[in-house]
């Protein structure tokens, strides 16, 4: 399914705009985060380390340093990972514990798409009585231990036909240095499969039937002329070997031989089918993908404030859903795994890590908010619910994907300008 995905991705403008919203609503220009360290004594945040600590990790963040192949900012990393999620319903991350390109942490993360397990690996292996599903190897309690990944990507264009069966065995590498992010959708689960899985079916026809009406309307729109003499006219450049060479064309007029009729069919295209159909379609890929219709059709004409603010709210759930998922399986693991490691090779002091480290891994994740559908209307009511004290202005702010400790500190520089 996944290779059927990708080729609606590459070739349909609805798959590509979906995948598009997908990325854009959960990541947006990145997650980033604020150090949530606390000191010692008291129960005040700790803003010297909290300072060094987004500090290393805003230079680390640089391509040349978290990427292996020094082309990817982490921000673009977020957003391949979520696009390579809905697309083919899994990717795997290996943190590669080495400095890159003279990196102060000692990690870069390699993104490897799922075309890099070993499906053939299936099985028990090992006297520890672990088994091996489609590449992935697990414990008794389904708990990953290892992953079997092919030496070579099968689709390499460097590996001819003839050399794919001589990829080489799969590389073992154990699941502590693998990142696999996928969406559970059955208990037992092992491996991902696409957020497009079920509309497949109807894009595909939808696909179809406006290649057929593009077809229709073209010919329909191809207006002819047609000339018959009682001889014929069998001369001229469109003739060859004394038989008219025939080249259909919009708008040009042909001869034809004696007795010969032409019988032109009414088309009857464009008609007011196409539209309503096309919607049907659309409102059913949107349902099937958790993205709203005016966000894959870019048709705004149906909608009026109310219920372009359902759409949103019931949108916005989701996209609030993918994002803290996204956050607790990939950014929170990843950072932990980053702090250890800057911790272990001096690029950062942090004091009594190795017996408190939880209270150095505490942070504030802030993905990104989104703006309002009537700002007048819906400003009026957060400041009502604020001064009832139904809501804070940290929620309100954090809702809106801004931080309120950053929001303060400007206006403080704006006041003392």
């Amino acid at each position: 399914r996944s290779a059927r995905t990708r080729q609606l991705v590459r070739d349909s403008d609805y798959a590509k705009s979906a995948l598009r919203a997908i990325a854009l609503n959960t990541v947006g220009n990145g997650i980033p985060f604020q150090a949530q360290v606390k000191r010692q004594r008291g129960n005040k945040l700790d803003t010297t380390v909290n300072d060094q600590i987004e500090n290393l990790w805003s230079k680390w963040t640089r391509a040349s340093y978290c990427h292996t192949a020094g082309r990817l900012c982490f921000s673009d990393i977020e957003a391949l990972v979520m696009r390579a999620v809905a697309q083919d319903g899994e990717v795997f991350i290996r943190l590669i514990k080495q400095p890159f390109a003279g990196s102060p942490v000692p990690l870069a993360l390699e993104v490897l798409e799922a075309d890099w397990i070993d499906d053939r690996m299936t099985g028990r292996t090992g006297e520890n009585g672990n088994e091996i599903r489609m590449g992935i190897e697990v414990d008794r309690w389904q708990r990953p231990v290892a992953y079997w990944f092919l030496p070579k990507h099968p689709g390499d264009y460097l590996v001819s036909n003839a050399e794919q069966a001589r990829l080489g065995n799969p590389v073992r590498v154990p699941a502590d240095e693998v990142l696999h992010l996928y969406q559970s959708e059955r208990p037992g689960q092992t491996r991902g499969y696409p957020m497009f899985a079920s509309c497949l079916k109807n894009l595909h026809q939808l696909e179809g039937f406006q290649e057929a009406e593009v077809v229709r309307a073209r010919a329909s729109s191809s207006l002819m002329g047609f000339i018959t003499s009682p001889e014929g006219e069998l001369l001229g450049d469109d003739v060859e070997a004394g038989e008219r060479v025939t080249d259909w064309a919009p708008g040009k007029w042909m001869y034809l031989q004696p007795g010969e009729n032409v019988t032109v069919p009414d088309l009857g295209s464009p008609d007011m089918q196409f539209e309503s159909f096309l919607r049907a379609m659309l409102r059913s890929f949107a349902a099937g993908t958790g993205v709203s219709f005016e966000s894959i059709s870019k048709d705004f004409t149906q909608t009026n404030y109310s219920s372009s603010r359902l759409s949103l709210l019931e949108e916005r759930d989701h996209w609030r859903f993918l994002q803290r998922w996204l956050i607790e399986n990939f950014h929170q693991r990843i950072y932990e795994v980053w702090l250890d490691l800057a911790v272990l090779s001096g690029a950062i002091n942090l004091p009594l890590y190795e017996t408190d480290p939880d209270r150095y891994r505490s942070v504030r994740w802030m993905p990104r908010g989104w703006s309002w559908v009537d700002p007048q209307k819906e400003i009026t009511a957060l400041r009502e619910a604020e001064m009832a004290g139904y809501i804070t202005k940290t929620q309100i702010i954090a809702e809106n994907g801004g931080d309120i400790e950053e929001l303060l500190n400007q206006r403080r520089q704006e006041l003392d300008m």
